[in-house]
């Protein structure tokens, strides 16, 4: 009798515990979200025929030139990379790196009037044929946001970094959005491309972006100077926000040309510009008591998995994510923990083996998309207040990952003997790619193999590693392993790791 009495009431309350823990499900599920991500897009040039680089041609009839029919190819590439998150929509703010400054300004236009004025007709179909004089003379971006639209990632807005002197700047930083822009800035710095500032708005509150690409030469310590002067710009930048609320939400992003662990991985700098003067750290403690007011979204990874670019056989972390406090506080926008990451995609942006990026090839018909892999965050409009999203220990290596594992399986690799009789085609898909070299060795002070009749020059960039190819002897047979690339005309091997000169 007793029982009869209490199950219906048991039976009530776990109907309302199901109702309640279904409708924080739907609040979780429906609130509102953006995602950020920063992609360094590797030299993506417009078809004015100028360039301030001796290394990418725009001009002549060499196999490396930059042609439309490459420009379509690498647009239609970038998007497929974007359209692999957010269930083909893309990210909602794209901070980009590397779009070309437009060194023609007389035939500029905008990206909306270059859009409105090409609705009728594909991006594709454009490059395939004959350009107007105007088309010709478009900014990248142009084509750019064109190709997007096409692609069906529609939406944005963008916003261009100064260029200050034609002359001298190639390229620029830029930040897309599909979030409300409430006002923009310029942060002129010395030595590199001008800092894009972006208050855009999201779910009533202001979001502060910037788009960062600082002095090249990660590893240098006569570049660091340079790099924390950048860093300073930032910091008086930040500093004055947060000084006006402690709780500002603040994405500081791009191409850092710095890693993560900067100090740990070159104790030789005695300062450096992402941790001792920006102020990028990963102990969420610090973050949350107010020692620290920045975090490196590189903190809530995995160690091992901390890469988006590799150079000479070791991962790095150039691309950056860093948040202020309020964006992992639990009230307001907060960032969502475990969302961050590289986008790796082998066969689009990354070989299939070793899985390394694909850096854009000019070579033939082109290929690949970029050095660096992008970096994405998700973001989320909390509508209750709960912990803050950052749980992991603060872990900061001091060696590089070996971005190449010490026994390759070489049946995966190509054969080099195979490249005479390859395609454009062919060989514009497997520069980048390992190869197996197996022929005669050509002594020198500068080295060579000869494989089958053809001979190709060997680049090996580590000095101790460099000495040890000079002393294999002219007219040895050796077993070797290279990268493919193309360098000033004619194909090469780089050998980055002692491994693949080992006798086999």
């Amino acid at each position: 009798m007793f029982l009869k009495k209490i199950l219906p009431g048991l039976a009530l309350v776990a109907a309302l515990l199901a109702s309640h823990a279904t409708r924080a499900e739907e609040k979780a599920t429906t609130a509102k979200r953006c995602t950020v991500m920063a992609f360094n897009v590797e030299n993506l040039f417009d078809l004015d025929a100028v360039s301030l680089y001796d290394n990418f041609p725009v001009t002549g009839t060499g196999a490396e030139r930059w042609t439309p029919e490459k420009l379509a190819a690498k647009l239609s590439r970038l998007a497929a990379v974007l359209k692999a998150s957010e269930n083909g929509r893309g990210p909602d703010v794209l901070i980009l790196d590397e779009l070309e400054a437009d060194h023609t300004p007389a035939t500029t236009i905008t990206p909306e009037a270059f859009v409105a004025a090409h609705r009728d007709r594909n991006y594709r179909d454009i490059l395939k044929g004959e350009l107007t004089h105007e088309q010709s003379g478009a900014p990248i971006e142009a084509w750019l946001m064109k190709a997007l639209e096409d692609e069906g990632l529609t939406g944005y807005k963008v916003v261009l970094g100064d260029v200050l002197d034609l002359s001298k700047e190639a390229i620029r930083c830029a930040i897309l959005t599909r979030l409300p822009i409430k006002s923009t800035r310029q942060h002129h710095v010395e030595e590199a491309r001008t800092m894009v500032e972006a208050e855009l708005e999201f779910g009533g509150e202001s979001l502060f972006v910037f788009a960062n690409h600082w002095k090249s030469g990660a590893g240098s310590a006569q570049t660091e100077p340079i790099r924390i002067q950048n860093a300073g710009v930032a910091r008086t930048r930040l500093d004055e926000i947060l000084k006006a609320d402690p709780k500002a939400n603040i994405i500081f992003g791009g191409d850092l040309n710095s890693h993560y662990n900067h100090k740990q991985r070159y104790p030789y700098m005695p300062k450096t510009g992402i941790q001792d003067v920006l102020g990028s750290q990963g102990d969420a403690g610090k973050l949350a008591s107010g020692a620290a007011d920045l975090y490196n979204l590189w903190f809530d990874v995995e160690p091992a998995e901390r890469k988006s670019d590799e150079y000479q056989g070791e991962w790095g972390t150039l691309m950056h994510l860093v948040i202020s406090r309020g964006l992992a506080d639990g009230n307001g926008v907060d960032y969502v923990g475990g969302s961050f990451g590289a986008i790796i995609l082998p066969g689009l942006n990354a070989h299939a083996y070793p899985v390394v990026p694909w850096r854009l090839s000019n070579y033939g018909p082109g290929a690949g998309v970029s050095d660096h892999f992008p970096v994405k965050a998700a973001f989320v409009l909390r509508t209750e207040s709960g912990a803050s999203p950052l749980t992991r220990p603060e872990i900061a290596p001091a060696l590089g990952l070996p971005a190449f594992p010490a026994e390759l399986d070489r049946s995966k690799l190509h054969d080099a003997k195979t490249l005479p009789t390859s395609s454009p085609e062919q060989i514009a898909k497997g520069i980048g790619e390992l190869f197996l070299l197996e022929g005669i060795c050509n002594g020198g002070t500068k080295p060579s193999i000869t494989i089958g009749e053809t001979r190709y020059p060997v680049y090996v960039p580590d000095p101790k590693l460099l000495q040890a190819v000079k002393a294999i002897k002219k007219g040895e047979a050796v077993k070797w392993v290279g990268r493919l690339s193309f360098y000033k005309g004619h194909l090469e091997f780089a050998i980055v790791s002692p491994d693949w000169i080992k006798a086999r």
